[in-house]
């Protein structure tokens, strides 16, 4: 299962999946022509492969909960990828409380509701894979995008939280966190996109640490090295950069 199926990141994903084996997957999103495209791209990189596409509303509950319910009933589910968010712009977030909520909505509380979904049903039979992406922008706020970071935050929490939940089951929580990568959602950041990841080398790296079943993963795995360097500078410090 990959919830947020045209993500950029999802979507090489699942071009590596269906690459190496055949695989049963279903996409869910919002938007069914650009399902049905990313399906019928994926099925031709792997004709072994069953791949459908289904739409959902993201952000209401009840219909996360019965359409989980629905996939779950027709069987087992191994893994489940949940990508979807969108880049909010910052600036705009400050001033449009309406548009503030509508990122934290996307970014935190529907991935969220989303995992904690699936991972019930994971729970009762004792299997499975829930990998569900963050950023490294949850890992210390920064006035360029803390409203983003605050939701990939809340992501980093409750994974944690999960991850504790089911430290002695058989069921794996991955928390994904990838740094820039050039992605349609990074596109219009000007002279920075150049210097991003490829999105067919950070989708290498968390098929590798979904695989390696990692409780976090950083995509590229640098990202590791350079959070741990920002999170520990002093504030006195952090308070004089300009990020």
């Amino acid at each position: 299962m990959i919830v947020g199926g045209t993500s950029a990141i999802a979507e090489h994903c699942a071009r590596i999946w269906v690459g190496q084996s055949a695989v049963d997957l279903t996409l869910i999103g919002r938007d069914q022509d650009k399902l049905d495209a990313v399906a019928a791209d994926l099925q031709v990189r792997g004709p072994q492969s069953e791949v459908r596409a289904v739409t959902a509303d993201f952000e209401n509950p009840e219909r996360i909960q019965s359409q989980v319910d629905a996939i779950t009933a027709a069987g087992t589910v191994d893994l489940v990828l949940i990508a979807h968010g969108s880049l909010p712009d910052q600036k705009k977030c400050q001033t449009d409380l309406k548009a503030c909520e509508q990122a934290l909505n996307i970014n935190a509380i529907s991935p969220a509701i989303y995992a904690e979904a699936f991972v019930r049903g994971m729970e009762q039979v004792d299997h499975g894979t829930l990998a569900i992406i963050g950023s490294v922008a949850g890992d210390r706020g920064r006035k360029s995008n803390y409203i983003y970071g605050a939701a990939k935050g809340l992501i980093e929490r409750y994974a944690q939280g999960l991850q504790h939940r089911l430290a002695k089951t058989r069921v794996k929580v991955v928390l994904i966190k990838p740094g820039p990568t050039q992605t349609p959602m990074t596109a219009s950041m000007g002279s920075a996109y150049a210097s991003m990841a490829r999105v067919e080398d950070v989708a290498g790296n968390i098929v590798a640490g979904i695989a390696a079943g990692k409780p976090v993963v950083y995509a590229p795995g640098k990202w590791a090295v350079i959070m741990l360097v920002i999170r520990n500078l002093p504030r006195f410090v952090f308070n004089k950069m300009n990020i």
